[in-house]
């Protein structure tokens, strides 16, 4: 049985970069997201007044 190795281990992970990949595409995803939302929300008041002006002018 070989002794573990602290300092190889912690080396090997501090060069790794996959998590990083991940981690900037989640950030990505949740940035898009927060526009989408807030376009969806403006455009929707914005559709929704157009719309009960007009069908309060029917009645």
């Amino acid at each position: 049985m070989r002794p573990f190795n602290l300092t190889g281990t912690l080396r090997c992970f501090l060069k790794a970069q996959h998590g990083a990949t991940s981690i900037e595409y989640a950030m990505i995803a949740s940035g898009v997201s927060i526009a989408i939302l807030a376009v969806v929300t403006t455009l929707g008041e914005t559709i929704q007044t157009v719309f009960y002006d007009k069908l309060s002018n029917l009645f």
